[in-house]
């Protein structure tokens, strides 16, 4: 029976996700954040309790503030202070994780069962919750929207949605579905993975990394990264030979936990005892897995109405704990988006950015994992910080995005500028309140914001006028702030005030009087401009917004 000739939707939607990871979940919460009907199914029963994932990057600790699951994931997890790589039984490198000053989050290792459970309590606030034991079996798309059909425990049933998000993973249905190539290769090393406790007397809080070469060459590894509880750490390491599986996968797509037979205590043990610095023993098996290393992406991140993200768009080795953390930015660039269209306010070309901007940086983002994968270095000594900010995703921006400003040619390379991440600002004053604030404490809410900084009177006394002729202040998609410099005077203006009386936003944002930035839902700017030029923040909107 074909599609056509099964009986009418049984339920509509404006969104339809599929996959109840941290991506597809990220993807759900975004949308009732913003008050978007959606539905997230996932094929599992019951949600997995391993820790393929572990590492959560500050970038991404940035977006769960904006969210609200920021204090949820602190509790969850332990912070991740370095590395600690070992050659052939030696110390040869300690990596500290020390931060640049301006970022407001280091790094967190937090399993990827936490995360999700995290992730779904904030969803379940929104009285949302994934539908498990549910499957996507197909679906077809026409000039308005998408028909799925499912099988889940009550039986079939076809949904009808306005869009189809894809976070089914590296073996993805809707992909697959959609006819979207999937290129790269295979890794020919299959690992083994572990949520064990060491008994060792390395500090806590660092991941560390042991090899042994031969003639120059790694042939035996050794990676534990650190997890919540005493000494328990996610290790990893080379199968042996009689845990081996059979490659490639299903699909031709070797990646993930592709099944046979589990380590146990003896298999991790027996590399303990080659490769750790000091004698350690390993205890309390949670669970294990064997596990391939694919790197691949797709030639297009959706087409019509359907979408895919995380895993379903690009994989990747592990290095740097990039993987779910890129999947999650793919969601947040994504939500904010749809949640426009669904509301009939998306400007035309404002679904197809999603590729322009996403696409990339998973190209990106696989070409460098591959290229570490062998040496596992995280840091470069000689630009640490630099380093530790690409490690971080504070780096990743979309300079030259089709619905972001053009970048000022008169601007320092340095200066934060139209397409890259809004940096914080600490030491904000509000009247009535007594305490410092933080800028990103005003993201929180899920709209674009309009930044108008001024150091002279006769600048502020302009900042209203400036703000009135921008409409989309009246239905809630954009706040407005006056940035005043301390001692220049407010009586003038009606706009909500921020004091920057630390002058950290002047520092931050590298600001001088009339600096203009629009920041966009999802942390990134939209437009700068050295003046109140009012028609410029309007047609950085018009990119965005219908009407």
């Amino acid at each position: 029976m074909t599609l056509d000739e099964q009986q009418s939707p049984t339920d509509t939607t404006d969104v339809l996700v599929v996959g109840a990871g941290p991506v597809g979940l990220t993807v759900a919460l975004e949308l009732r954040r913003r008050g978007v009907d959606c539905r997230i199914v996932d094929a599992l029963d019951q949600p997995p309790r391993y820790a393929k994932a572990v590492g959560v990057q500050p970038r991404t600790l940035e977006l769960w503030e904006a969210a609200g699951v920021l204090p949820d994931a602190l509790d969850a997890g332990v912070p991740m202070r370095g590395q600690l790589v070992y050659r052939d039984g030696e110390l040869v490198s300690t990596l500290e994780f020390t931060l640049p000053p301006d970022m407001p989050f280091g790094f967190l290792a937090l399993p990827q069962y936490e995360t999700e459970r995290v992730l779904a309590d904030a969803l379940a606030r929104h009285r949302t919750r994934a539908e498990r034991g549910v499957t996507l079996t197909g679906f077809s798309q026409d000039a308005d929207g998408v028909t799925a059909e499912l099988r889940g425990p009550s039986g079939a049933e076809r949904v009808r949605a306005r869009y189809l998000v894809g976070c089914d993973g590296a073996h993805s249905t809707v992909r697959k579905g959609l006819g979207l190539t999937f290129e790269g290769g295979a890794f020919a090393e299959e690992y083994m993975l572990g949520d064990v406790e060491v008994g060792w007397s390395l500090p806590p809080g660092y991941a560390v990394r042991a090899t042994h070469e031969t003639d120059g060459r790694v042939d035996d590894a050794l990676v534990c990264i650190p997890l919540p509880g005493r000494n328990r750490y996610r290790v990893s390491m080379l199968t042996p030979p009689e845990l081996a599986t059979p490659a490639p996968g299903r699909d031709q797509v070797a990646h993930g936990f592709e099944g046979g037979r589990r380590p146990g205590l003896a298999h991790i043990q027996a590399v303990l005892d080659r490769l750790a610095p000091e004698p350690a023993t390993a205890r309390n098996l949670r669970w294990s897995s064997v596990f391939r290393i694919s790197h691949r992406i797709v030639d297009a991140y959706g087409r019509g109405r359907v979408f895919v993200a995380g895993d379903a768009a690009h994989i990747h080795p592990p290095t740097g704990a990039q993987g779910m953390n890129t999947g999650i930015q793919d969601a947040v660039n994504l939500a904010w988006k749809l949640a426009l269209a669904v509301r009939d306010a998306a400007a035309p070309g404002l679904l197809a950015s999603y590729d322009a901007e996403r696409r990339p940086v998973g190209e990106e983002v696989v070409g460098r994992t591959v290229r570490a994968a062998t040496t596992g270095v995280l840091v470069d000594p000689q630009d640490p910080f630099l380093a530790i900010r690409r490690e971080a995703q504070l780096l990743v921006g979309y300079r030259g995005s089709p619905i972001v400003g053009a970048p000022d040619a008169g601007l320092d390379p340095a200066t934060p500028q139209a397409g890259d991440r809004a940096p914080d600002a600490r030491g904000l004053r509000r009247d009535v309140a007594q305490f410092p604030i933080r800028l990103f404490e005003l993201f929180t809410r899920p709209a674009h914001t309009l930044l108008l900084y001024a150091d002279t009177d006769e600048t502020a006394a302009l900042l209203d006028k400036v703000l009135d002729t921008v409409p989309a202040r009246t239905d809630g998609t954009l706040l407005a702030y006056a940035v005043l410099a301390d001692g220049v005077d407010d009586s003038a203006v009606q706009a909500p005030v921020l004091r920057d009386a630390a002058g950290e936003f002047r520092a931050a944002y590298r600001a001088g009087d009339g600096t203009t930035v629009l920041v966009r839902p999802d942390g990134y700017i939209g437009h700068r401009g050295a003046t109140l030029d009012a028609d410029a923040v309007r047609a950085c909107l018009a990119a965005v917004l219908s009407g």
